[in-house]
Order: C-alpha cells, then structure tokens, then sequence
C-alpha cells in the first residue's frame, strides 16, 4: 500500500483515491491509537462526497469502541479551536481545501487541537494496512451526534479576538466560494459593525472553488469595483486561507499579509527575533525588504505543518504561506482565513488608513510566474527518480543564474502535479526560464515513464 497522507492530511479524488473503505479504516485507526475515550470531533465542507465519508469515517470509529460528535458543516479551524475548548479525544476535518469539487481529503486533529505527527501518520498508515475490509466494512450500524451549537462557539471566539473593537465604517466584500466559510464569514463581519456584501455564499458543494475563492479573483474583484467597497477578502474551501484585494483590486497574498502583520508587530516589540516563518514559495523580494528591515527570515518545505514545527522549534510568533494560509499566535498557530481577514480589517482601522494606502507601503515582489506540470498518479511509485531528476534540475540552474533568481521544482502534497516556481529581477528573464525549465521538465517526465 503506498504511503495515503500528503503535505496536508489525506487528499485525493473521491472514489478513487479517496473511497468509502478508505475512510472506514482511517475512522478505525483514530479510534484506536487516540489517548482518551472522550469523542472525536467530526467537521466537513459542503463538498457532495462529504456526507459519504462522514458517515464512513463514524462507522470506524464507533468499531473501534469509541463515539464521535459531527459540528456539520464548518471552517477547519473551528475543529482545532473545539478540541481544545470542549476537551475531545482528536478532531477530523473533511476537506479537500483549494481544490475541486472532485477531491475530497481527510484532515486529522490530535487532542491538543494540532495536526497528528508524522509518528502518528505512521501508526495509522501501519493499522490500516492490517485491516480486513471484508470483516470492516460489512459490520454493524454507527452511532453520530450531531451539535450545531458548536459552531456558534468558533463564531463568537473569533469576534473575541478584536478586544472589544470594531470594523463600523468599512465597506467589505466576501467571497465565500460556496465553501465552509458559508456558514460563519459574514455573521462574524457583521457582529463587528462592518457593512458586508458576500458572493458565491450558497453551501453549493458542486461550485465549490470553481471560478472563485482565493485561487480565482476574479469575481471577488468585480464586486468590490461595482460596489465601491474598500477591500474584500476571498477564502478556499474550508476556510483555512485567504487572499485579501484592496479597493482597486491590488492583491493582498500570504507573503503581504505576513510582512504587514509581522511589521506592526516587530514595531510592538512583540514578535520575538523579529522572526518570520514562511516557505520555499515565499517572494524573494519579501525576503529580502524583511531581511532590510531588521527581520529573520526563515523557509521551510511547503505545508503547514512544516511551518508549525518550525514556529514551533525557533519560538516564533507568526508564519504562514503565500497561499494566504497564516498561522498566528492568536489562536495556537491554527489557520484561519476569517480570523487572518479581521485582523487585516483591525490594523486598518487603528492606523486610520485604508488598505490600498497600507498595501503601498509593503515590499516590491520580484517577478513570478508557477506553473503546474500535470502528472499521472502513477508518478508516486517514481519518487526515487522524480526526486533526483529535481535536484539535479535545481543545482543545474542555480549555477547558471544569479542570486538574483530562484527556482523552486516541488510535487504537490494534494494534487497529481509538479509544481514550478522561477522569480527573477525582470519578468522577462521569468518567462524566458520559466518555458525552458517546465519543456525540460516535461521531456524528462516523459522519459522516465517511457522507461520505466
């Protein structure tokens, strides 16, 4: 069996790489290797496969012995923000994030609200390749409560966080992305006394990320233009992520929302080593104007859980991803796009100034261009040559550009892509590096499936 967890939990097409069984056994082996016998917290997105696997996933655990409480539909990080405040044994997310209505994915909590370890990846990948499925998933009836309730308390902790103040006066648009964020984003926007507009707000799990949220701006941008709003913010799927535009519709990504925040807080004298976490996707221009202004930039692998422990490791107080995934010390380091927007509202308002004018004062991104090299999901059974063929690939270029250029070659953690990132002081020195490396890349693919 080859290896099910990613850079983000388990993710994959539903009925394919996800399957009913799948989920069973992964509902199973939580059950068995959580450290209590109080219930496991069950959320998902509006995603049509997420009713399925739900009732997969309580199926198992109530074979291993133990009960399960469903919030229903919610954002991510309502799951780890429960656990810790109503004491359950571990929490599931289902969510496939960002990506199409397709996939779906599994995201597993521990009782102390954080992502499972790679030890406990280990555990459950180990217990569910000794599993039956003829005696498994033929068993009897499942038990699962549902408590709407809970979400209400994610709701109000997140308005907590503004310490009484307030966002009246400030003319936003959200885009819900017919994803989680349906359920909360504008009950929380206007309990803060901001006037709120919200598109693609339907819990529509057909619609889900296609042409909006925070990988398409599209219509996030035409509404703050037609409603001469001030700014407007654009989550994904389950609410983890968001990419924030200003009343022109300049983008406000990750590596921007982590260099003003990580600046007001370095100016509070509250950000400990004046340290940032980000990734290998980070801007080199953020690097660098960080660098400039007394900061400590530090990268990690992609994914949030490699930014955690590094948060962790290094006493940091704020990392996150230029993706719009930002963790925070607010929070125990959990993302959560509608808490990272409001926080975004709050600094505008304290600094009487809009986010366009706050935007401005934000570092020059260098020239940038990602390109998604489509892969057949047999490639994972190619790691070993895939990897060598990326490293190689790196070194070569990186002798033959300057410091001034960076090339990032990754397989996503979620999707059967690889993923390429070039940046360069020109766009045009990207572009002409960009179509070298990703034809390379793509002969080379090509000749080791051919050889195979």
């Amino acid at each position: 069996m080859q290896l099910i967890f990613g850079t983000d939990g388990i993710r994959g097409r539903y009925g394919k790489e996800i399957t009913y069984s799948l989920a069973y056994k992964v509902g199973y082996a939580l059950g068995v290797i959580s450290r209590n016998n109080n219930p496991i917290l069950i959320g998902r997105d509006t995603r049509i496969s997420g009713e399925i696997i739900l009732e997969a996933i309580s199926r198992g655990i109530n074979a291993s012995g133990k009960e399960c409480i469903s919030v229903g539909i919610c954002p991510t990080p309502a799951i780890p923000y429960l656990i810790k405040k109503e004491k359950f044994s571990g929490g599931i997310m289902i969510s496939a994030s960002h990506n199409p209505p397709e996939y779906n994915g599994i995201k597993i909590f521990d009782n102390n609200g954080t992502k499972i370890s790679q030890e406990s990846e280990k555990k459950i990948q180990e217990l569910i390749e000794t599993l039956d499925e003829k005696n498994f998933v033929q068993g009897k009836g499942f038990s699962i409560q549902t408590n709407k309730g809970l979400l209400n308390l994610y709701i109000k902790s997140l308005i907590k966080t503004l310490d009484g103040e307030n966002l009246s006066g400030m003319n936003i648009i959200l885009d819900t992305c017919y994803g989680s964020s349906t359920t909360c984003a504008e009950e929380v926007f206007t309990n803060l006394g901001a006037s709120v507009k919200v598109i693609n707000n339907e819990k529509n799990g057909l619609k889900i990320n296609l042409n909006c949220g925070s990988t398409c701006l599209e219509p996030l941008k035409k509404a703050i233009i037609e409603n001469n709003a001030d700014m407007g913010f654009s989550f994904d799927g389950d609410a983890d992520r968001v990419i924030g535009l200003d009343s022109r519709g300049n983008v406000l990504d990750g590596d921007h929302i982590l260099f003003l925040w990580g600046r007001e807080l370095m100016e509070q004298k509250i950000l400990k080593n004046n340290l940032i976490i980000s990734t290998k996707m980070a801007n080199l221009g953020f690097e660098n104007a960080w660098n400039n202004i007394g900061g400590i930039f530090h990268r990690t692998e992609v994914g949030d859980k490699f930014i955690f422990e590094a948060i962790k490791q290094k006493n940091a107080v704020l990392g996150g991803e230029q993706s719009g995934h930002i963790l925070s010390k607010i929070n125990n380091f959990s993302g959560d796009g509608i808490l990272t927007a409001i926080q975004i509202c709050k600094y505008c308002k304290k600094k009487k100034i809009n986010l366009e004018t706050w935007l401005q004062s934000s570092f020059s991104p260098y020239p940038q261009k990602l390109t998604n090299i489509n892969l057949n999901f047999e490639i994972i059974n190619l790691n070993k040559k895939l990897t060598q063929l990326i490293d190689l690939t790196i070194k070569d270029y990186a002798e033959r550009t300057s410091d001034n250029c960076r090339i990032y070659i990754r397989p996503s953690g979620t999707e059967p892509v690889l993923r390429v990132l070039v940046e360069a002081c020109n766009q045009k020195e990207v572009e002409t590096l960009s179509s070298e490396l990703t034809s390379q890349l793509r002969q080379e693919i090509n000749n080791i499936i051919n050889y195979k």
